[in-house]
């Protein structure tokens, strides 16, 4: 019985012995794994670096770790997390030290090539993963399990590095048929990494000195300032070492992100901003933060997980994919919490006072719901799908898709593009996205929102070529008909939105049967002209028109065939003023402003494409929502009111709020204050608060990107003049021409062109003149007053003591008949 304690004791401080900062279970070769990553001195890495060290051990992963830390002489003096991790240090190459270029992200290849030629540990290693600091692990990351092999690394999807797809590939690597948008997580074979590291840091060098191709629409690099050359640097180097990924898009997850049916994600990566109802987070709002060194101090508690099963009930969101996906940010942000508490503790911190929330982070429930999540049988189904795609196979999952909008060189199409960008990144929505951008050459020359998303230039036809007519929203069937023509496009199905949209979720055609020959819309019901002599005059199919718009997906084949006729069409209704009239176009312009909704149409009744016509993708913000519809796009074209707030787009016309920083649109009421007596107004309400809360999100994560200056730093002059537009729309003081608005109905929808502007230059006259005699009036008043004041002075009926009293009263008038105290 001894011998046996003796033995257990054995054991167990072998157990115990192995722990550390990583299990060391089944580490002999060929099945040693280490992981990396890569940091700098500063506080913004130090919490991030207590959140991923947490979660490694959490989710027991096996091998050791080593974090990368990149420090200059001067920030190691004062640098104060060097017991956070085990570390390496490594010289950094922030500031270049052959071209003087400023680049931090540099460091990472950087990095690696320092660890592959002075750590010991690269000697004794076969499997490398290679993760970024912000980031959580929810399960061991088992390259083999994984699928890995020998010249075969697995890395998660980076679909928006569209360099690889154009001449930016061409010119940096041999290969460019070898280049994989891949990034996030990385897991190979050490002798892969060996040969790879070195030319990752040249092409990372190469890219970002190749500053003629930083725009967006080479790079897809929002900022459009070569930020994400190391990314390049990657997928280039590996394509010139011949290095083929087996891309697995289901592994890594961003918080705010709706997982897929029956995947476990065991990585989370919170690089974008996420929100669980009024609660939301940014790692950028922590940029110099010191929250790992201030005793008791954790990040702001999110909802708890009951409260999310009752948030969810209140605003019928009973998906269980989207209540997956708020409990994994949830997930996210409470173990960032649980390891900057123990961090506190580790740093001799006091015992922080008890709270509910402190109690659930040391609760088994906690422990529970955060226990090591392990790959499902669909995870590496879905794997095994992507590495088909990427050996070539035939068979694919599901289609290509290409998402595109259309829009002109205007502050007024900035802001919502803005939007609808952002919007798009945390949809979910696969594929990339391009805005179509209708300029004429003066345009251009003054135009400053290059970079506000992946750009397809196209020459404006505002002004017709050859009628002379001015009718922008021809602009949208020309912009797509250039960019068949002149697109390298790969996509199999084409999603055709609006720039006034905010996305909610993925379009796909998988989901709204979208197919060759039959296209997918949403209803446009007031396009009577489907029903009457406009159509027999225009399409030799008229039973084929359908009453559609807004929302469009169609086969790339289709698209094809009909753009031209499209545009054609457009042209043909245009010039038919006899038929402008509202009972005949339902136009209530009569200005045949709608020609383009009609020129679709027609031109798809041309070719007899029947649309599947959805009513649960789209949705009007103001309008009352059907009870369980998800809806995937809100269109903001029209004016919606909540309480005594109200947003319409059309009084944002001339307004820049792209280029002041911090601008933004009034913020809509707290949901919290909404009456709740009426689920169908409470709704219509939630929704139309979401909306508007987007936009005001996109803007302001924008003006953070631009490293506009702190809000509260700025000059009370300065701040004015930020904020100057948002305030005088909110209190109803509008600048400029007014614009023709139409009655509230379905039937007032807004075109994403310069509306006609209404004047009425008789009433400007007379409302001078009115103004004129007024002033005369109270002139006049005022001199007979004066003259009525010296009659009585020159009297003498009142005292010296008692003039000097008048003339100093408060609100008298002078002599030249001003009100001193105005």
């Amino acid at each position: 019985m001894a011998r046996l304690l003796v033995l257990v004791a054995v054991v167990l401080v072998l157990s115990l012995s192995t722990g550390g900062w990583g299990a060391q279970t089944g580490q002999e070769a060929p099945w040693r794994i280490h992981t990396l990553f890569s940091v700098e001195c500063q506080n913004y890495f130090d919490w991030q670096t207590v959140g991923l060290m947490h979660s490694f051990k959490k989710a027991r992963q096996p091998g050791p770790i080593t974090r990368l830390l990149s420090c200059t002489d001067d920030e190691k003096k004062n640098y104060r997390g060097m017991n956070l991790a085990p570390t390496l240090e490594v010289p950094s190459m922030s500031r270049h030290p052959r071209t003087g270029d400023w680049y931090p992200a540099i460091n990472k290849p950087a990095g690696i090539v320092h660890w592959l030629k002075h750590s010991k540990d690269a000697e004794n290693v076969d499997w490398v993963v290679i993760l970024d600091a912000d980031m959580i692990i929810r399960g061991p990351i088992i390259p083999w399990e994984l699928g890995a092999e020998k010249g075969r690394p697995v890395a998660a999807l980076y679909g928006y590095l569209v360099g690889c797809d154009n001449i930016l590939a061409q010119l940096h690597t041999k290969h460019p048929e070898l280049c994989d948008k891949v990034g996030g997580l990385l897991a190979m074979h050490i002798d892969d990494l060996r040969a790879l590291a070195p030319m990752w840091l040249s092409k990372t060098e190469e890219v970002r000195e190749d500053r003629a191709h930083w725009a967006t629409n080479f790079t897809g690099d929002i900022y459009g300032k070569g930020w994400i050359s190391e990314m390049y640097g990657y997928s280039f180097g590996a394509a010139e070492v011949g290095l083929r990924h087996k891309i697995n898009d289901n592994l890594m997850l961003y918080p705010g992100y709706i997982p897929q049916d029956g995947i476990e994600p065991i990585l989370l990566h919170y690089g974008l901003p996420f929100t669980v109802g009024n609660w939301s987070f940014s790692k950028l709002e922590y940029h110099e933060d010191g929250v790992v060194y201030d005793c008791g101090r954790l990040f702001a508690e999110p909802p708890y997980p009951k409260e999310i099963l009752f948030f969810r009930v209140k605003l019928m969101e009973a998906d269980p994919r989207k209540r997956r996906a708020l409990f994994l940010s949830i997930e996210c942000i409470n173990t960032l919490n649980e390891g900057l508490l123990l961090q506190h503790a580790a740093n001799g911190c006091s015992k922080p006072k008890w709270s509910k929330y402190l109690s659930f982070l040391k609760s088994k429930t906690f422990a529970e719901l955060t226990r090591p999540k392990f790959l499902t049988p669909d995870s590496i189904q879905a794997e095994e799908a992507v590495q088909q795609q990427v050996s070539d196979e035939p068979r694919r999952p599901y289609p290509k898709i290409h998402t595109i909008f259309s829009t002109e060189c205007t502050t007024y199409f900035d802001w919502q593009t803005v939007g609808l960008i952002h919007s798009f990144h945390l949809s979910g929505q696969p594929g990339n996205i391009t805005r179509l951008l209708s300029c004429t050459d003066e345009d251009l020359k003054r135009y400053t929102g290059h970079d506000l998303a992946p750009t397809h230039y196209v020459p404006s036809m505002s002004r017709h070529p050859l009628t002379g007519d001015w009718y922008p929203a021809i602009n949208k069937p020309a912009a797509v008909l250039h960019w068949l023509n002149h697109a390298d496009i790969d996509a199999e199905f084409i999603v055709i939105l609006d720039a006034d949209m905010i996305l909610r979720g993925p379009i796909t055609p998988w989901e709204f049967k979208a197919a060759r020959g039959q296209p997918v819309s949403t209803p446009y019901g007031y396009l009577i002209g489907c029903d009457n002599e406009l159509a027999q005059l225009h399409t030799r199919h008229p039973e084929a028109c359908d009453k559609v718009g807004g929302v469009i997906i169609m086969h790339i084949d289709d698209l094809r065939k009909f753009a031209l006729l499209w545009l054609h069409k457009t042209e043909e209704v245009r010039a038919d003023k006899a038929h402008y009239a509202r009972n005949i176009t339902g136009d209530i312009y009569e200005s045949g402003w709608i020609s383009e909704m009609y020129g679709y149409s027609f031109g798809a009744a041309e070719l007899n494409l029947r649309h599947g016509i959805n009513r649960e993708i789209l949705i009007y913000p103001g309008y009352v929502p059907e009870p369980g519809v998800k809806y995937r796009v809100f269109h903001y074209g029209l004016e919606f009111v909540v309480g005594n707030w109200s947003f319409d787009k059309a009084n944002w016309r001339d307004t820049d709020l792209v280029n002041k920083c911090w601008a933004k649109f009034p913020d809509p009421p707290d949901p919290s204050t909404l009456d709740a007596s009426d689920d169908d107004i409470l709704q219509r309400d939630l929704l139309s608060i979401e909306c508007a809360k987007k936009l005001n999100e996109a803007l302001y994560l924008y003006h953070k990107r631009r490293n506009c200056p702190d809000p509260n730093s700025l000059s009370k002059s300065a701040w004015d003049t930020a904020t100057e537009a948002t305030m005088s729309r909110k209190f109803g003081r509008f600048e400029g021409s007014y614009v023709a608005r139409s009655d509230h109905g379905p039937m007032n929808i807004s075109k994403q062109s310069s509306l006609p502007v209404v004047t009425d230059r008789a009433f400007s006259s007379f409302r001078f003149w009115l103004v004129g005699l007024w002033a005369f009036s109270v002139l006049g008043f005022l001199a007979v007053m004066l003259v009525v004041f010296l009659g009585r002075r020159g009297r003498g009926r009142k005292t010296k003591n008692y003039k000097s009293k008048r003339r100093s009263y408060p609100g008298t008038l002078d002599s030249n008949g001003h009100d001193r105290d105005m």
